[in-house]
This record gives C-alpha cells, sequence and structure tokens, in this order.
C-alpha cells in the first residue's frame, strides 16, 4: 500500500487526529510544569480536560507522569484516567459500529 492510497482511507486522518491531540496534551503538561516552575502564567486547568475530552487524555496523563505535573491534584489524577477510558470506549464503539456492524 502505497502513501497514496493510505491517506485515503478514513482511519487514517482519524489516527492522525489522536496522535496530534495527544502530542498537543503531553505539550502543554510540559509547558505547564515550566511555567509552575518558574512562576509564570499558568494554563488553565479547563484547557486539560477540554483537551482529555476531545480525545487526549493519554498525552495529559503521560504528561502527569513524566513530568510529575498535576500528580497531587484530586480532580487530575481521578479525572484524567476516568477520561481515558472514556476515550478507550468511544474508539471501541467507534470500530464496532464502523468495521463490525
Amino acid at each position: 500500500m502505497t502513501v497514496e492510497n493510505l491517506c485515503k482511507l478514513p482511519v487514517f486522518y482519524f489516527l492522525l487526529y489522536l496522535g496530534l491531540i495527544n502530542l498537543y496534551g503531553l505539550i502543554i503538561t510540559a509547558v505547564d510544569k515550566y511555567k509552575a516552575k518558574k512562576e509564570k502564567w499558568r494554563i488553565r486547568e479547563r484547557t486539560f480536560f477540554i483537551i482529555a475530552i476531545i480525545g487526549g487524555a493519554a498525552g495529559v496523563m503521560m504528561g502527569m507522569t513524566m513530568f510529575r505535573h498535576k500528580t497531587q491534584h484530586k480532580i487530575f489524577y481521578i479525572g484524567i484516567p476516568i477520561l481515558y477510558v472514556c476515550n478507550i470506549i468511544f474508539i471501541l464503539l467507534l470500530i464496532y459500529f464502523i468495521y463490525v456492524k
């Protein structure tokens, strides 16, 4: 399969979206940790949750673990993993209804 044929598949764009949104979640976690250390203006907590809700929970969760950031906040160490599970369930349901049914 060539790259041109791969780009024509709808699943390619979905996987590209998931990769980019999770990379963005990881990056904003790193930036917020840096800003916290420098006592600068911070990224809103709401932003982390919006990114997690729209598919970036894995990236935010990886950033929390890698940079040890937001791990003391109960809403984060419980909320982000719950959104991660919701993301997985949504992806599995999407696969089921598109490819199985």
